[in-house]
């Protein structure tokens, strides 16, 4: 049990009704899970208002409430403390509750609109290989040591972030590499968190649907790195023209890396091939088993992060050598015909074009490349059109697809990807509808040497349809087709 006014610390709380001397057992800012002498967090989401569930909560036995309003009803015996902002409360909470776990390891958050969770999962891969005990919160997955959970966000809620990092203190756990969402970040889960460093990957066209503009998405990126303390290093990619803004009121100390800038850490390809890349990292050469511009980036952030944490240098590109891809980033299978399908979770249109265009670096053009593509629904659709017009530019076939439609129409999605598509390029593209139905008719255009892009989904194992999750892996499917087809 916790008393409630230390778990209040740092909490700006504008008024109180009720006792704060009174011993707690949990909190939740979902009613569903409340339970005799817990703590009710009433949150407004985008879906629902939690102060609609103030009455159930206390019903259900909550004896305290943290609300931004108090109900019109005030129950005796319960204690109501109204703040300013019931998410940065909840973060708070959640941190003192489960006594400050960020600060008993060393957290590294990662940020970016593309490879936040490769550079995070990686540096899991390392570290682990380094002989650490480590932790992982990432879109795929959530790791405590070797234990691993499955993850529902790129940022958890605040309350889950410290229950894990707690775990992972537990574990004797000394790192966490952790992915750093705008959501997250607006929705002030990351707040009271103590990270040892930050990492910037790049930005690009997303989320608009969430962040009215490009700017407003840039500067909530930007928190992030002005609330990171002066003990901490943030790691900038210069090369991204954001890469310097967004650590203009850092206070942490500043670090870089860059393929064509001068950076401190930086890096030249000197080759690249479907098995990999031979980069030159400051002044050593290393071949990794990640593939295009794209990862060499990746790369180079990963190897800062390790030298930064105190990993030798010649140690930490040996350990560079030996990591392997991440499920859905650029994985790809040769089928008995020697079709080479690879599966990506490029899903923004920077992301589809650097995958395209490191295709195109390595492929010999006597082959063909078909790309299988959609867009998520009830997402950003100004995305649609300019990822349908990256994917018929730079392809030489392209069927456009579902990915998750969720709540939308499919038809409707596919037709604002259409209206990318230059005269021009009209004749390269066909639309089906039934993801696994484009994916078939890929493998059936394909012939010998030819490459297959299925983009958009990459380790996602499910196709969300109406609000529900049917079985969908891309990967399984593409491999099981080209096995059915004998190619």
């Amino acid at each position: 049990m916790k008393i409630l006014k230390d778990i209040l610390y740092k909490v700006a709380i504008e008024s109180v009704k009720g006792s704060t001397d009174i011993a707690v057992n949990l909190m939740d800012f979902d009613s569903r899970k409340i339970s005799l002498n817990d703590v009710f967090v009433a949150i407004r989401g985008s879906v629902s208002d939690g102060h609609n569930f103030i009455e159930k909560a206390v019903n259900q036995g909550a004896i305290a409430i943290v609300c931004e309003e108090f109900p019109d009803v005030i129950i005796n015996g319960v204690t109501y403390v109204r703040v300013k902002n019931s998410n940065e409360a909840l973060a708070f909470l959640a941190h003192n509750f489960y006594e400050n776990p960020s600060a008993k390891l060393k957290l590294i958050g990662i940020t970016g609109t593309n490879g936040k969770t490769t550079v995070a999962s990686l540096l899991y891969q390392l570290f682990k290989k380094a002989g650490y005990k480590v932790g992982l919160l990432s879109t795929v997955k959530i790791i405590v040591d070797d234990y691993e959970y499955k993850a529902t966000h790129t940022t958890p809620d605040s309350l889950t972030i410290n229950h894990y990092l707690n775990e992972m203190v537990d574990a004797e756990c000394e790192f966490c590499f952790m992915e750093v969402s705008s959501h997250g970040i607006h929705q002030k889960r990351t707040v009271g968190l103590q990270f040892e460093g930050g990492v910037f990957t790049n930005l690009s066209h997303d989320h608009l649907d969430y962040h009215s503009t490009f700017s407003e998405y840039r500067d909530v990126k930007k928190l992030f790195f002005d609330g990171l303390p002066k003990t901490a290093f943030a790691l900038t990619n210069i090369d991204d023209k954001n890469g310097n803004v967004v650590l203009q009121n850092t206070k942490a100390r500043k670090l870089s890396y860059a393929l064509k800038s001068y950076a401190d850490y930086k890096a030249q390809i000197l080759e690249s091939q479907l098995t990999g890349l031979l980069l030159k990292v400051n002044d050593n050469e290393v071949w990794v088993k990640l593939i295009g511009n794209f990862n060499a980036y990746n790369m180079l952030a990963i190897y800062g992060v390790a030298v930064e944490l105190g990993i030798d240098k010649i140690e930490a590109l040996r350990l560079l050598s030996e990591l392997e891809s991440v499920a859905g980033r650029f994985q790809f299978i040769i089928s008995n015909s020697k079709i080479t399908a690879i599966i990506d979770y490029a899903h923004t249109p920077d992301a589809l074009e650097n995958v395209l265009k490191t295709i195109s670096e390595i492929r010999t053009k006597n082959e063909q490349l078909i790309t299988v593509v959609g867009c998520g629904g009830d997402r950003d659709k100004t995305k649609r059109s300019v990822m349908a017009h990256i994917a018929s530019s730079l392809s030489d076939k392209v069927i456009f697809t579902s990915d998750n439609p969720r709540t939308e129409v499919p038809e409707a999605i596919i037709a604002d990807m259409e209206k990318g598509v230059e005269p021009q390029n009209l004749k390269k593209t066909v639309s089906i509808v039934d993801r696994k139905q484009a994916i078939k008719t890929a493998c059936i255009m394909a012939n010998e040497k030819d490459i297959i892009l299925v983009a958009g989904k990459g380790h996602e194992n499910y196709q969300e349809i109406n609000g529900v999750r049917h079985d969908f892996d891309d990967l399984k499917i593409i491999t099981e087709l080209l096995t059915q087809l004998n190619k």
